[in-house]
């Protein structure tokens, strides 16, 4: 089994009723979380807060507690699979941007509540979402300022201009 780290992301529009992004998977273009493997020199959270970035290109507050996990069949290119766990973090959205390293291979949209529970394949996803409550703002860290977000925004730009 491997471990991952994915990113709950979320608003909380007037009305009060959190809504979630939800991003296709570049494989079976199925909705799923940002998620991904640990990065070397990044806590869990930040982590799941890179990894928002590259497939989503959105930036916000983190919460550094683990909110629950989920298992889910991870199809390797070479054709095998394996069980992967992901630990999830809640993060509050605040910013997504223009460009980001995986915008041209996948699509996103924000769903309500239900529409993101039925649209998940993983039951123990759609607990999470189903059960969901955004954590108190005070306890969220920004993540805007990742090193490794930073390193892609600068990598993204030099694809761009060419420098």
């Amino acid at each position: 089994m491997i471990r991952q780290y994915g990113a709950l992301s979320y608003d909380v529009p007037a009305d009060g009723e959190p809504r979630f992004l939800l991003i296709t998977s570049r494989t079976s273009r199925r909705w799923i979380i940002p998620r991904g493997n640990p990065i070397r020199k990044l806590s869990p959270a930040q982590s799941a807060a890179q990894e928002a970035y590259e497939e989503a290109g959105i930036t916000g507050l983190i919460s550094p507690a683990e909110i629950g996990s989920y298992r889910y069949i991870k199809r390797r290119p070479n054709g095998t699979q394996v069980l992967a766990n992901v630990h999830v973090f809640a993060m509050l959205t605040t910013k997504q941007s223009a460009h980001w390293p995986e915008r041209d291979q996948r699509d996103w949209k924000w769903f309500s509540r239900l529409e993101a529970v039925e649209a998940v394949d993983e039951p123990e996803l759609k607990q999470l979402i189903g059960s969901f409550t955004p954590p108190p703002t005070e306890t969220l860290i920004p993540v805007a300022k990742l090193p490794a977000q930073r390193s892609a925004l600068r990598s993204l730009f030099s694809k761009m201009t060419g420098r």
